[in-house]
Parts: C-alpha cells; structure tokens; sequence
C-alpha cells in the first residue's frame, strides 16, 4: 500500500465514522487532555466518557486537583479502576499549578507523576498538535494490518518508523484521532494484531486478582470504612493473605493512610 493511499483510506473512514463528539476531543487544554490520557490507560473509551465528564467538572483545572484532598480524588474516581492513576494526576497537577505555566516541551512533560514518553507525546500532539510519533494499541492495530500484513512479530521501533512517514505534516491531532478510531474499527471487525506485537501481554483475569484486591480495598475506605481488620477481611479468610499484601502496598503508595 502507497502512503498516500493509505492515508485517503484512514482520512475517509474518519470523516464517516470518526468519534468526533468525543469531551476531550473538544478541548485543547493540556491538562484536561492529560486527564483523558490517564483515565484512558486500560481503560476502554466507553466506560471512560461518564467518568471524564465527572472528574473535569469536579476539577476543571489543575489548581483545583492539585487542592483536593486525596480521598475526595480517589471518591470521584472510583469504578474507573487502577487507583494508583488518580494518585499520580493528582501529583501531576499540583507540578501543573505550581508551575503557574502549560508545560508544552515533552522533556518537561515526562517529569510529571504518572505521564511517560507515549503520554508526553499524546498531550503534544492532541493540545499542541505537533508533529510527534507515539504507539498505543489502535495505532498499532492499524499499522501493522496494512504494513506488516504477513510478519510475524512487530516491534513499536518498526511501527514509529511507518508512522513518521505516514504522518501529514501540521495535522498530528486530527491525524492520531483518524487512526485511533480506524483502529477501534478494525478490532470491532475482528482485525486484531497487537499479539503480533513484540510488547504484547495477555491481561490476567480480574476475579481473584491482586488487582480486584486493591480496588475492593480503596473503594471501601472511600466510603468511610478505615479499620485494617475489616479492610483485610473484606473477601474472607481464603483471601486474607492477598488483602493484608494489597493493603499494605497500598499504604506504602500513600493511597491508604496508616492505622489510627
């Protein structure tokens, strides 16, 4: 496939059928955009809509996150799950507001709680629409689909190499929402090819994990619950060994404060 096909492909399903009303998609503020990237990690878009309208109108800025108290952060995030994001915005913000000015380098982007280089570069395309290459899953479904139709295994160096030639210049925002939606396309479809993927790892069931652990753990504290006997006890003494380990993750991660 010519690039210049392939982009007539990406640029006529998005106008058809792209997510155009999506809340973060409508906003160019860096820290509202980088709220959508956290809440995004893991995260389907669907269940993240609801959750992101929420949080920004509770926080519609970094000063006002940056303020809140951590339980009152943790309270309006609750059943977005990975707790430990909502934690790291926070400590983003607070940098955000202290910094009383819209970090736009990615260099200094990536020093914020939480935000690595594909985030970073997510915030400088989507706020500041610079022309920057990162991969997250629909991106990597797409390229490999029509680059790398018949290998086996692709790496995100060989997948960031096809994206900064395909990349229109001056049109990284709309550009990366186009191939993100053509991507959720190709899932929807059936076309999956991220376990062709060098970084591709099989999400562990959530019923009986660690991770259904901390998050049964958190959600009962937010609502007022503060023993650790009946924290750890929450799911019974077949799990009472995994609660103890979560809880006390927990606390040292600063998201649970210490016994009284």
């Amino acid at each position: 496939m010519t690039i210049p096909h392939f982009r007539r492909v990406v640029w006529m399903h998005y106008k058809k059928f792209g997510r155009h009303s999506l809340p973060w998609r409508e906003t160019h503020d860096p820290y509202q955009i980088l709220v959508s990237e956290i809440m995004l990690q893991q995260t389907q878009v669907e269940r993240v809509i609801p959750f992101y309208r929420k949080f920004i109108k509770k926080f519609s800025t970094a000063k006002k996150l940056a303020a809140a108290p951590l339980s009152e952060v943790l309270k309006t995030w609750q059943g977005l799950g990975y707790n430990r994001r909502a934690k790291m915005l926070r400590g983003a913000a607070s940098e955000l507001a202290s910094a009383g000015t819209r970090l736009n380098l990615i260099a200094e982007l990536e020093k914020l709680p939480g935000v690595g280089p594909y985030t970073a570069r997510a915030i400088a395309a989507f706020a500041h629409n610079e022309d920057v290459t990162f991969v997250e899953t629909n991106i990597r479904t797409v390229i490999v689909h029509h680059f790398f139709p018949k290998k086996k295994k692709v790496s995100d160096t060989e997948v960031e190499k096809t994206l900064i030639q395909t990349l229109p210049k001056g049109k990284a925002r709309e550009w990366y929402n186009a191939l993100m939606d053509y991507g959720a396309y190709l899932k929807r479809s059936g076309i999956s090819h991220n376990a062709r993927s060098k970084k591709y790892v099989k999400q562990p069931k959530f019923a009986g994990s660690l991770r259904e652990a901390r998050g049964a753990i958190v959600r009962e504290y937010t609502k007022g619950v503060t023993s650790h006997a009946r924290l750890v006890n929450l799911f019974g003494p077949l799990r009472k060994a995994q609660m103890k380990g979560a809880l006390e993750a927990l606390v040292a991660e600063g998201l649970i404060s210490e016994s009284p």
